[in-house]
């Protein structure tokens, strides 16, 4: 069954909104102040503690010190760690080190190099994506027949979900602007989402 990620949750009411469909994940942008939905660790606390404890909580970071991210892997705040900036094999080995957490690096595709070097990444799951939050699909055909488990990003929503898994076959779906109205999280959006990767599945 493919799994299912709502990222970018920011409010209460998104938290309500995932708990009343229970996707598989959920993702929070932490410490990333150029980007609207980011939040701070402690607002991440306050919010996870909300969460339905099925629902996996991804803490998604670019080029963060590596003790932050570990810190709210080992107290569980978060179960998995996304990985958005130039993080290299160092990185995640350093990570490796200081936490057992689950880790999630995520590329930007607009090469086959760029998908060479997806299936060359140490982290336990990749995520490709067309990069910068642009809420587009990059060309599906560079993942096409890409062996390992990955999570795909941008352009997704209810209407792209079937094309999406008959062709790629993702572990995972990855939304954010897709499930959104005006900027901010939309529970018609999420619950036609979710339903639409459930039927597939």
């Amino acid at each position: 069954m493919t799994r299912i990620k709502i990222c970018g949750l920011t409010r209460p009411c998104d938290i309500d909104y995932v708990n009343s469909y229970l996707p598989d994940y959920c993702g929070f942008v932490i410490n990333v102040p150029r980007s609207r939905r980011n939040v701070t660790p402690q607002r991440v606390r306050e919010l996870a503690a909300r969460l339905n404890p099925g629902i996996v909580p991804v803490g998604v970071f670019v080029d963060e010190n590596p003790s932050v991210v570990a810190r709210l892997l080992n107290e569980g705040v978060i179960a998995a760690a996304q990985l958005h900036g130039a993080e290299d094999a160092s990185y995640i080995k350093e990570l490796r080190r200081l936490t057992a957490g689950t880790l999630i690096q995520a590329f930007r595709v607009a090469s086959p190099a760029d998908v060479e070097r997806a299936a060359e990444s140490l982290a336990d799951y990749v995520l490709l994506d067309s990069g910068g939050g642009t809420g587009e699909r990059f060309d599906w055909r560079l993942a096409e027949g890409f062996k390992r488990p990955f999570f795909l990003a941008g352009g997704l929503g209810a209407e792209s979900i079937s094309d999406a898994l008959t062709r790629l076959r993702p572990f995972a779906v990855d939304m954010s602007s897709g499930v959104e109205t005006e900027g901010v999280k939309d529970p018609v959006k999420i619950e036609a989402a979710v339903a639409a990767v459930r039927r597939y599945s």
